[in-house]
């Protein structure tokens, strides 16, 4: 699979490696492409690039003393019998040492839970050995919990000592959706399920149905992604019930602190650390209102599935585990034709529209500078007003209001309407942003009717965006 993306972390890895000392952590949840990101960045240049295994440690050190001879071209190491790491840094360190050459240890956590003194071992070499010598030190992992505590943490021996850290996390669907062969709908449902991670992506074809798809790769009891749930929470915690638990009951549409405790019969403060551990992990998300000032300690927070492929993993394949197991797909493909595309999909759509809005902004197609993009909901007036994309533009003093459509046909022009007026009667937004002018916009993924066009050409302020670009705008951008 060709590289996607990454452009910024690119960048940020090059600078780094522009300095005479770096030292930079790499963490993310699995799958996310944290080693195709680092070999993107390896390509023609010097470099030791070693994989840590669940293994002995004096495999460890023959394993990189094996990456190190290849390296060197000494075959002399591949027989040498190596006890202590600071004789293998110091050759790393010794080899060409006018040259600049990159160390990259890779799942690092695995070589902390084989020895727990390897931080303090790794402190050593690079204040002793490696930070003068030329060279990049780069650390990755999946296991967060673990690269926190033993590399990022204040009581971590390596605290202090790294130049960058970077925290990757799925591909946007406008990365995706810029390299992938398929109409803008068609992207949008693989996106639903796959939420740009890479790993997923390898296994969805631009040239084949997604049903299909989805029955060889999720569906069947073969499939990379039957059991994946199980392998990402195993990893993290050997209290997979928990998370498994919480997770279907939001799942299930409970999505506050309270609800979430009543279907699962405990105390809201016992399911704080769980919901904490999944949000850290990238496969929940605490949402807040944007009018709120302290998303933190806000007590409107709604808890989302953010990973695409867990929510549908929890909403198609958990609940018809049995069935599956019997090699019966047919009751699943029957949910799945009942309420993807306007249940499923246009739920994700709304994060789509979010980027998309993002994306306009960065690229200038939109005057707007946003710090915040977010949703807005309240109960106004015993009726619900909730707004799919809201943002605020704090510089131009600015806020905006979209409507997201995933719809067969075009978007009428009462989706305006209706828009203007949930904003017009939400005074919690005027209370929020006092002064500050309002832009619409309405996202579509079939165009907008003639009466929707004619209205936007009336209403200043007004963005019509279809698929992922502008269809109309009346506010300082670029046609």
């Amino acid at each position: 699979m060709e590289f996607i993306g990454r452009k910024a972390e690119l960048e940020k890895l090059n600078a780094e490696y522009g300095r005479d000392s770096s030292f930079v952590v790499i963490y993310g949840r699995r799958r996310v492409g944290k080693t195709t990101l680092i070999k993107e960045f390896l390509k023609e240049k010097t470099a030791f690039y070693f994989l840590a295994t669940e293994e002995l440690e004096n495999q460890s050190m023959k394993r990189l003393a094996g990456v190190v001879a290849r390296m060197t071209k000494n075959s002399l190491l591949q027989k040498a019998v190596f006890t202590d790491w600071l004789e293998l840094f110091w050759v790393i360190a010794d080899y060409e040492p006018d040259k600049k050459k990159v160390l990259v240890i890779d799942e690092f956590p695995y070589l902390v839970k084989t020895n727990p003194a390897f931080p303090s071992i790794l402190q050593n070499a690079w204040d002793e050995i490696l930070k003068d010598r030329n060279i990049m030190l780069i650390l990755s992992g999946s296991l967060l919990g673990m690269m926190q505590k033993h590399a990022l943490s204040y009581d971590s021996p390596l605290y202090g000592r790294r130049t960058s850290q970077m925290h990757l996390v799925p591909l946007s669907f406008t990365d995706v959706y810029n390299t992938r062969r398929l109409p803008f709908d068609k992207a949008a449902e693989q996106y639903a399920v796959t939420g740009g991670v890479p790993k997923y992506l390898e296994f969805f074809e631009d040239g084949r149905g997604l049903v299909e798809q989805l029955k060889d790769t999720v569906l069947s009891k073969s499939g990379f992604l039957y059991e994946e749930p199980h392998f990402l929470l195993k990893s993290e915690s050997m209290t997979a019930v928990n998370y498994f638990s919480i997770i279907k009951a939001i799942a299930d549409g409970n999505h506050k602190l309270g609800k979430i405790a009543g279907v699962l019969g405990q105390e809201t403060s016992a399911l704080t650390p769980y919901l904490s551990t999944l949000a850290d992990l990238g496969f929940l998300e605490k949402r807040t209102p944007i009018t709120e000032k302290n998303p933190e300690k806000s007590r409107k927070g709604l808890y989302f599935i953010s990973d695409n492929f867990i929510r549908f993993w929890f909403r198609y394949v958990y609940p018809y585990k049995g069935e599956l197991e019997l090699d019966n797909m047919q009751i699943v493909l029957d949910e799945i034709g009942k309420d993807f595309i306007g249940k499923f999909v246009a739920f994700a759509y709304e994060d789509i529209c979010k980027d998309i809005f993002a994306g306009l902004c960065k690229k200038g197609a939109v005057s707007f500078v946003p710090s915040r993009i977010g949703s807005y909901w309240k109960n106004d007036c015993d009726s619900d007003t909730e707004i799919d994309v809201m943002a605020v533009d704090h510089q131009n003093k600015r806020i905006f209001a979209g409507e997201c459509k995933y719809h067969a046909k075009p978007v009428d022009a009462p989706v305006y309407f209706a828009l203007w007026d949930k904003v017009a009667n939400a005074g919690e937004i005027k209370k929020a942003f006092p002064g500050y002018e309002v832009v619409y916009g309405v996202f579509s993924k079939s165009g907008f009717t003639r009466r929707m066009l004619d209205t936007a050409k009336e209403n200043p302020g007004l963005l019509l965006i279809n698929e992922d670009g502008l269809a109309w705008c009346t506010v300082p951008c670029e046609q």
